[in-house]
């Protein structure tokens, strides 16, 4: 994981006295230069699985297609649908309404995902999440919350004829078409962590997994994966 530059001469905590809201702050998740001379480096939940190798290498056909889909902006926003301030100032910042529960919403880069009564996770391209943060804190008002935990949840994508078997050895929970339809989106048990699992198309799901995690969902996938053939893409 890569270290945090927090620089309050840098804008990287902002005194939000004379930019957002009082008793905040706001933190850029940038990582920091390890010598001089050399660019930040940032490294993904699963960069030492080298996916880009084994998609390089691997299969190039099989039942189960897997994409790690790093280093986007993860945000946390938590607020009460009862309060107009918090739900339209996201809709004006995002240009769409929050999802309603269970559900989940796309529009271009962005999607938001439903997680709980008063929490939603968004997501967006990774350089676009603090400036993003920012719009959201000027526009929304009343109690809310936002928190980047980009840095610490990545998502993987499962397509194909078989991905849904994976699942159903991975997930107690019922994915039949009827209960689980193009959109939806649940957080629950996967093998023994948690995933928040979206189902994107009708052969396609993405889990957004917690980074320390990530490595025993990838042996997981791995192993409930072999019978069917697993293609890597990178």
């Amino acid at each position: 994981m890569s270290n945090l530059n927090i620089n309050p001469q840098d804008s990287a905590v902002t005194d939000l006295d004379t930019a957002f809201k009082p008793d905040c702050a706001q933190m850029r998740q940038t990582p920091v230069q390890a010598d001089a001379g050399q660019a930040p480096r940032a490294e993904s939940p699963l960069y030492h699985a080298d996916l880009a190798s084994i998609a390089a290498k691997g299969p190039l056909e099989g039942g189960v297609q897997l994409q790690e889909l790093s280093f986007l902006g993860h945000l946390v926003i938590r607020g009460s649908l009862d309060n107009p301030a918090f739900v339209d100032g996201f809709a004006q910042a995002m240009g769409f309404a929050l999802p309603g529960k269970l559900a989940s919403v796309e529009q271009g880069d962005a999607s938001v995902r439903w997680i709980a009564p008063d929490e939603w996770l968004l997501v967006v391209p990774g350089n676009e999440a603090f400036e993003l943060e920012g719009r959201l804190r000027e526009l929304m008002a009343g109690h809310f919350s936002i928190v980047n935990v980009s840095g610490g949840q990545t998502i993987l994508q499962l397509s194909g004829p078989d991905a849904v078997k994976v699942l159903k050895k991975s997930t107690g929970y019922d994915l039949h078409d009827r209960n689980f339809p193009v959109g939806k989106v649940v957080t629950t048990t996967f093998a023994k962590t948690q995933a928040v699992i979206r189902r994107l198309d009708v052969q396609q799901w993405e889990l957004v997994i917690r980074r320390s995690f990530a490595d025993y969902v990838w042996l997981w996938l791995q192993d409930a994966s072999a019978e069917y053939g697993l293609v890597v893409r990178g």
